[in-house]
């Protein structure tokens, strides 16, 4: 089969991959990368008289053995001289028209881009305006990644395995064999087809997965539109951790997988005892498409980039909800700075708590007591606030603050977007409590403490954390504070949100 890439490699680079010194990393890693995803590396003819003029005679011989392990680009027609030195600059030596042909190949589209680690080559390339497809290995490393792997969304305790790293002779399998005879079956071809999987793991125990699949729409059958479709092949929670609410911390992977991949579509398939699951997704936007004659339902959500407008029609959270994790930014939402306390901070987003200096291995901060897992799973939240603040209301945006903890990596920044799902205001323990039971990160003490003044529970939704975290520095200098990041929750207005609003990317326009 022909490759759709092609893509034409320098001498220098090939021979920093053969000589007898040891394989840079990132050359290795690029042509790795090419076999893995069908990207055809040729090597040019010219190159062949580029390693001729070595005067090294036994590595010349090396290098020229070695040139048969890469597709062979024959040599192109050359316009005239004059032509090319107009083009590409003055051609002075051997080199210099090894250079250029290899420039003129790439222009004729015989090839998409030319890899070099050549000074001069970029030169000339951009006085041809070809720099955009004359790359360094690095560049070239970059392209590969953005093309071919998916942005990855890492949470706490999931791991990204394929199907054969996972021992099918897992308890957590034995429910699933019940109701589908054909597992073993089934689980060979996830196998063979090296299938994608998402794996919670506690200690040294698998407690969650989630087998996932690409699709067509075609192939899926799926009534949404959209040509790009995740399936959900197998969501799964061990019974002994279903208070720790794992399967709204593996729809969370699911959703913003999806979302940041650019999927049209995600969906599962699923009966009417799942009714936990069912209420979980449904809440989320998935909706019932399809019902077998089994009774087996088709649940799908339709996943879009587009900015969400708002609907006279429709209730601004609710319209937020269904198409989460896109939400409203603008009018009619208001925004609202929210500081948390750097050790709560930990434990509501612990996908972003890294301390100073970096841990030996990402995430190995990550707080593991069984309370303190929980409200770091979750997609909706609670948080507490003796704010005077009256004016939240559901579909508001919540800019989350990390208040000064010179022990943590994102002190004193903008780290993290929720969105209100709900206010409550109390006075009583007994309703504090009976209020924030499901999510709460504060123990008894810390309750009963805040409870000596009026206290509003906000419930909200985490849409998700900014790649790079807005420092103090740059909110002031751009606006957001005038002096200092206020120390209990307030409203922002538009033009301070701004600033904020820019950087946010989670895979949709804002």
């Amino acid at each position: 089969m022909t490759s759709q890439h092609k893509v034409l490699i320098d001498t220098n680079v090939f021979i920093g991959l053969e000589d007898p010194k040891p394989v840079s990393p990132a050359g290795a890693e690029l042509v790795r990368k090419c076999g893995e995803h069908a990207v055809a590396l040729f090597i040019h003819q010219a190159a062949i008289l580029d390693i001729q003029q070595d005067a090294d005679a036994a590595r010349r011989t090396i290098s020229l053995s070695k040139l048969e392990k890469f597709q062979n680009l024959p040599r192109p027609v050359l316009p005239p001289r004059a032509d090319l030195e107009r083009d590409f600059g003055p051609i002075k030596k051997r080199n210099d028209e090894v250079d250029v042909e290899l420039l003129h190949t790439l222009r004729l589209n015989a090839v998409d881009l030319l890899i070099t680690e050549d000074k001069g080559i970029h030169d000339r390339a951009k006085r041809a305006g070809l720099a955009a497809r004359v790359l360094t290995v690095a560049d070239a490393l970059s392209w590969l990644r953005r093309t071919f792997e998916p942005a990855k969304v890492r949470l706490p305790y999931i791991e990204d395995r394929l199907a054969h790293e996972i021992d099918p002779s897992d308890t957590i399998f034995e429910s699933l064999r019940e109701g589908y005879p054909e597992f073993d079956a089934w689980w060979a071809k996830c196998i063979k087809q090296h299938r994608s999987c998402w794996v919670v793991t506690i200690g040294d125990q698998m407690a969650g997965l989630i087998v996932r699949k690409d699709e067509t729409a075609t192939a899926a059958g799926t009534r949404l539109p959209g040509a790009k479709v995740l399936k959900i092949c197998t969501f799964k929670v061990r019974p002994e951790y279903r208070g720790e609410k794992l399967g709204e911390l593996l729809l969370k992977q699911a959703l913003w997988f999806a979302q940041r991949n650019a999927y049209d579509v995600v969906y599962l398939t699923t009966f009417a005892d799942q009714t936990t699951l069912i209420r979980v997704i449904e809440y989320f936007g998935f909706i019932c498409t399809d019902t077998k004659e089994n009774g087996e339902f088709t649940f799908e959500k339709m996943m879009s980039r587009a900015r969400l407008e708002p609907d006279d029609a429709s209730d601004l959270f609710q319209l937020d909800r269904v198409n989460y994790p896109r939400f409203i930014a603008g009018s009619p939402a208001k925004a609202f700075f929210v500081p948390i306390q750097g050790a709560f901070h930990r434990i509501l987003f612990p996908e972003i708590a890294r301390a100073i200096p970096l841990p030996l291995f990402p995430g190995e901060d990550v707080l593991h007591a069984t309370d303190e897992r929980k409200p770091g799973n979750t997609i909706r939240k609670v948080y507490l606030s003796h704010s005077n603040t009256r004016t939240l209301a559901p579909g508001d945006v919540l800019v989350f603050y990390h208040s000064k903890d010179e022990a943590m990596v994102a002190s004193q920044c903008v780290t993290s977007i929720g969105l209100v799902e709900k206010i409550a205001e109390t006075t009583s323990f007994e309703e504090l409590v009976r209020l924030t039971a499901k999510r709460s990160v504060y123990s008894e003490g810390e309750l009963r403490e805040m409870i000596k003044a009026p206290i509003l529970v906000i419930d909200f939704l985490l849409i998700g954390h900014l790649d790079a975290p807005v420092a103090l520095d740059d909110l002031l200098k751009e606006g957001v504070f005038k002096t200092h990041p206020p120390q209990s929750l307030c409203e922002l207005p538009p033009e301070r949100f701004e600033p904020i609003r820019r950087r946010l990317d989670f895979g949709f326009e804002v």
